[in-house]
């Protein structure tokens, strides 16, 4: 089997492992179906422990017989039924993906098994993963839209929304962020797909991404990548940043928890003006937490929006601006262009890729 050209094309997989290891890394393409849920793989776990291979496989077939057995052959078959491509994989492609073929064979289906099961397709992404595309950065104080501005190019790897985080003290979503092999699997899988022939913008992050640590190899790769940065006005960033993170979150807020919208849009808010208190100074931090505090009451008042301005506006000029501005200028000799946003595409499309 051709391993790469299996992730290449983002073949449906069936992940027949216990949920809790599906929980701590999977693939995008992979659906988990498994065999044994967690409690039942736990006391396998401890019959395998105390009495050796064949009993615990005894146990096994016991624990799932009948009616579970009857479930979860269906769950595949249902899943195959939609995706006639599928492969099915185990832990390290033994006795769980076998027996699960087995069973699927008497049903009048076999997919083809990943010889080494999740362990090889892993070990495979993270050699990947060793190979980061040619990048070009994308910087520019915060607010200026770097990740819309990436996005507008084919050739993009888009890190924020593999972490699915926006990179800043507020940039947490309502859904939470994946593990971290889940993403370093995604990321080599773009890796794969974007190749190696062509420059791909990114944008400029640290080595952390909310709680998720970038490879060590594509910390290396952004640390001797070419940037462009993107001018933009502050007035233009606060309104940025109004919609993104006070307009647009709200409305998820909203959609996810209804009438307890409110309450927990305004944790996130007071929660994350509270954890840049030290960065801010303790004065600072209280006068944006203040109007903070007023625009959320005002929100609660009459739903307007609009009062959030100053206190992003507050934000940009005493504590994100100045530590953009000292982060750059350790990278000045790095900047290949500097301008704004139409400027930017028009450089990128003729010097990135000379079209």
């Amino acid at each position: 089997m051709d391993l790469e050209a299996t992730l290449r094309a983002g073949t449906p997989l069936i992940d027949v492992r216990a949920p809790a290891e599906f929980a701590k890394g999977a693939l995008p393409a992979s659906r988990n179906l498994p065999i044994m849920d967690d409690e039942e793989r736990r006391q396998v776990g401890i019959a395998y422990k105390r009495e050796g291979q064949a009993c615990a496989m005894q146990l096994g077939l016991r624990l799932v017989s009948g009616a579970h057995r009857e479930a979860r052959i269906q769950a595949w078959l249902d899943f195959i039924a939609a995706n006639p491509t599928a492969l099915l994989y185990c832990a390290r492609g033994g006795l769980r993906s076998e027996i699960a073929c087995d069973w699927l064979a008497a049903a009048g289906k076999r997919p083809p098994r990943i010889p080494g099961g999740y362990k090889a397709i892993r070990n495979h992404l993270l050699r990947t993963l060793e190979r980061p595309p040619p990048l070009t950065l994308v910087s520019g104080q915060t607010g200026c839209g770097k990740t819309r501005f990436i996005q507008g190019f084919t050739h993009h790897l888009d890190l924020e929304a593999l972490a699915n985080h926006r990179g800043s003290a507020f940039g947490g979503y309502l859904s939470p962020q994946p593990p971290q092999a889940s993403f370093e699997n995604a990321l080599a899988l773009d890796y794969l797909e974007l190749g190696t022939a062509s420059p791909v913008l990114a944008e400029d992050e640290g080595k952390l991404i909310g709680r998720i640590l970038l490879p060590q190899s594509l910390q290396w790769a952004m640390a001797q990548a070419p940037i462009l940065l993107i001018e933009m006005p502050m007035e233009e960033r606060a309104a940025n940043l109004l919609d993104e993170y006070i307009v647009r979150q709200w409305a998820d807020y909203q959609a996810a928890l209804g009438e307890a919208a409110l309450p927990a849009f305004a944790n996130y808010l007071l929660a994350a003006t509270d954890a840049i208190k030290k960065r801010l100074g303790g004065a600072a931090h209280a006068r944006v937490r203040a109007k903070v505090e007023a625009a959320l009451a005002r929100q609660a008042k009459d739903g307007a929006l609009e009062e959030h301005r100053p206190w992003i506006s507050d934000l940009l000029r005493d504590y994100y601006d100045p530590m953009y501005d000292y982060q750059i200028s350790r990278k000045r000799e790095r900047i290949a262009f500097a301008g704004g946003w139409e400027e930017a595409q028009e450089w990128c499309s003729k010097s990135v890729w000379g079209l």
